[in-house]
């Protein structure tokens, strides 16, 4: 997306609203094998809706994650999402190369509601028109994120002693580690939901192309806060009761109604999301739903996504094609952390200076 340096292997790291993730990758054979992964807690309220609100605190525990001596990288890969970066699948009239980049600055203005000097531009051609029945215009992919934000990003990860080469967008470093673990079906239309923290991010595609990306901006809190409310528990207990394990003061048995309500609620945001993905695109089928994020695990989630939608739902395994062995790498519990590392391995695979 963003690039900011030369072509070689970096860290992913997806700084997320609750916790750190960090994977480094290295080449092998046609593949890569994981090197090293770590997660690190982020101090609760230290990043608020992707806003970093505590920077000391966020670099803080950056530098604890990289205390882990299987980071060989000093160069970072990290990423954006929610209302700090719109992206817009635009149409225009056929043009050369050399001259989109002349004009995408001016195009760009009409679709982005921030002033044009306030934002980082990318984009990327999707159809270029060229085809038979190209009706004269091409479709480009407008991605813009606010300088503000890559910088307060950027920012804590140079405190915490690292250098930032790249920062891409959630949805995009998600799509990066699907294509490289499942390859591409070039007719299947296929949805990425990685339900974090605080969001859950939504990429569509079919083939290699990004139909339609969104983030709603609710996620694993949301399902703590209730537990909280309605059993009046502790913070740090609805936290754990929710995964399973067991508290004093609620039974599991307790909680899964509370849990199961809060799925209905980001059932109905999805809803909204595929149902205007089906309003604006030539398709109206999901052939299949690759679930990840700490969220997805929440009891139910994965079922209730399927019965809603008709669509067989898959987790996601972002190191299925990897030489990954979570012994050696000081992985406990890797069967909890796999499915949160989706977006740190997408940003793994990008190298420092890509576009």
């Amino acid at each position: 997306m963003f690039g900011l340096g030369k072509a070689k292997s970096v860290v992913g790291l997806d700084i997320g609203s609750s916790a750190l993730k960090a994977v480094e990758l290295k080449a092998a054979g046609k593949g890569f094998k994981v090197i090293a992964f770590a997660t690190e807690p982020i101090p609760p309220d230290s990043i608020v809706d992707g806003a970093i609100i505590d920077g000391t605190a966020v670099a803080e525990a950056i530098r604890r994650l990289f205390e882990n001596k299987a980071f060989k990288s000093k160069e970072v890969a990290a990423s954006l999402s929610g209302n700090a970066v719109i992206v817009k699948k635009i149409t225009l009239p056929v043009m050369t190369e050399a001259e989109l980049a002349e004009s995408i600055y001016w195009e760009a203005e009409q679709y982005i509601p921030y002033d044009i000097q306030d934002v980082n531009l990318d984009y990327q051609i999707i159809d270029a028109g060229t085809g038979a029945d190209s009706k004269g215009t091409m479709e480009v992919l407008l991605v813009a994120a606010k300088k503000e934000k890559i910088a307060d990003y950027t920012g804590v990860i140079s405190q915490a002693g690292r250098t930032p080469v790249v920062v891409d967008v959630d949805a995009f470093a998600l799509q990066n580690a699907y294509e490289m673990n499942y390859g591409l079906d070039p007719l299947a239309v296929v949805v990425l939901l990685n339900a974090g923290a605080s969001a859950i991010n939504i990429n569509i595609l079919t083939g290699g192309q990004s139909l339609f990306t969104r983030d709603i901006s609710i996620g694993g809190n949301a399902y703590t806060e209730a537990v909280q409310k309605e059993l009046n528990l502790p913070s740090e207990a609805a936290e754990q009761v929710k995964k399973g394990q067991p508290v004093d003061g609620a039974s599991f048995d307790e909680v899964r109604p509370v849990l199961h309500a809060v799925t209905e609620n980001v059932l109905l945001e999805i809803q909204k999301t595929f149902d205007f993905f089906k309003a604006t695109a030539a398709s109206d089928r999901i052939d299949r739903i690759y679930l990840s994020g700490g969220a997805s695990r929440v009891d139910g989630f994965a079922a209730a996504l399927e019965e809603r939608f008709g669509s067989p739902v898959e987790l996601f395994n972002p190191f299925k094609k990897m030489a990954f062995e979570p012994g050696k790498l000081g992985v406990t519990e890797p069967d909890a952390l796999v499915p949160i590392a989706a977006v740190a391995v997408g940003l793994a695979l990008r190298k420092a200076g890509d576009r």
